[in-house]
């Protein structure tokens, strides 16, 4: 490869000057692509503009591996033609898989320069890669892969085949090869700050992550927001995780929380604090279902725990209980804490009075408790009895309490 990126650079350098191709298409990716956020968006307009300048490109791919709780890695591939990339996502656990191992991706993860290959006429099978006998029957006729260097020595890969009969010229490698420096570049910012995004996303929530990236970092701010809260806790875990190995103590905990949190998440909610074994979500009442969606998710929750008690009931395992409290008014939303340590939340006395029914729930041996404010605004009524009135601690008035009848869960799960 040393011989070739020479020829090429012997070829364009003559008079001293860069050709006129590499100079505009350079220039853009340095300075004008500073405006686009999302790197698969760059990685298209780089591609077109090559084939542009002439360069038999027919297919191109990034593969990076990203910090995502879900995703071990994500591959964009760009085809002549198609419009908008193509952007595939892989789970944990991808580099145990037979796909992966032999592949020119993982030759490159693993320190190799270049893998490079005449997919016209070499033997796919002979390369160790069943991906090269799939290029070769799209059309494909030359295939490059390099690696595309990030900090502290952390390698993401860049592809490039061609259609052309003779594949890639000298000329046309040493100006893919030359682009790579200012493409691990620009892709390592968009990396840093999708993983920015991803790790706000993961821990404070999107809504939340939104307004941190917006700006609102200080301590105090935030606003006040109408909204319907629910708060759920597991019975008995302190318990639990007396008497339970470490291990199956955590698993517990995130089947538990799968459980809750997606149906909640599905429908809207934003799940802003993991307390233990409790958690603290919000569905914002700027949307006119807030109160509806926040049934819905309540219901398939309810669904989903049925599921998961009965998996653990075929293992010999006792059931799972839990507590919700549900209220709804306005809450102080934005930023609480000391001066180094911030949190972003939600807090006031409608938060209070859910944790109240949430803690009462104990008391009087139904699952999910809910305010007469929020009946009143969900309009569910029909679908409730009342309790009767009780003293929460905080609050100088006793609440009416309200506890779903059992035919609700199903009908509303369903509808």
């Amino acid at each position: 490869m040393e011989q070739i990126r020479s020829q090429a650079r012997l070829q364009v350098s003559t008079d001293g000057a860069w050709p006129v191709r590499r100079t505009q298409i350079l220039d853009w990716l340095v300075q004008e692509s500073s405006q686009e956020r999302f790197i698969d968006v760059i990685f298209q307009e780089l591609c077109d503009r090559l084939v542009d300048t002439g360069l038999p490109l027919a297919r191109a791919t990034l593969h990076f591996r990203i910090e995502n709780p879900q995703w071990f890695g994500a591959r964009i591939v760009w085809r002549r033609g198609t419009g908008q990339p193509e952007l595939t996502t892989f789970e944990h656990g991808t580099l145990d898989t037979v796909g992966y191992a032999g592949s020119p991706i993982a030759t490159v993860h693993d320190g190799q320069d270049e893998v490079r290959w005449d997919l016209a006429a070499g033997d796919a099978e002979a390369a160790g890669s069943p991906l090269f006998g799939q290029l070769r029957e799209e059309g494909l006729t030359d295939y490059v892969a390099w690696p595309l260097r990030h900090t502290l020595g952390r390698r993401h890969v860049v592809t490039f085949a061609s259609d052309a009969a003779g594949g890639f010229s000298h000329e046309d490698l040493g100006l893919l090869f030359d682009l790579l420096p200012i493409l691990s570049l620009v892709s390592e910012i968009r990396l840093k700050n999708r993983l920015a995004r991803t790790l706000l996303e993961t821990y404070v929530g999107p809504h939340a992550s939104e307004a941190i990236l917006a700006g609102a970092i200080t301590r105090g701010s935030g606003s006040t927001v109408a909204a319907a809260i629910l708060v759920c806790d597991l019975r008995e875990f302190t318990h639990i995780s007396d008497l339970w190995p470490r291990d199956d103590v955590i698993e517990l905990l995130n089947s538990y929380f799968d459980a809750i949190c997606e149906p909640i998440e599905r429908h809207g909610g934003e799940i802003l604090k993991f307390i233990g074994d409790g958690l603290l979500a919000i569905f914002p009442l700027d949307r006119p279902s807030a109160c509806d969606d926040l049934l819905l998710a309540v219901a398939e929750a309810r669904q989903a725990m049925d599921r998961l008690n009965a998996e653990r009931l075929a293992h010999d395992r006792d059931e799972l209980r839990y507590g919700v409290g549900i209220h709804v008014g306005d809450v102080m939303y934005g930023n609480i804490g000391s001066r180094r340590r911030l949190d972003f939340t939600v807090i006031g006395p409608a938060v209070n009075a859910a944790s109240r029914l949430e803690n009462l729930t104990k008391l009087v041996k139904r699952p999910v408790l809910v305010s007469k404010a929020f009946a009143d605004m969900a309009r569910c009524q029909a679908r409730l009895e009342s309790l009767g009135s009780f003293p929460l601690r905080g609050f100088g008035e006793e609440m009416q309490v309200f506890a779903f009848r059992d035919d609700w869960f199903v009908a509303k799960a369903s509808a």
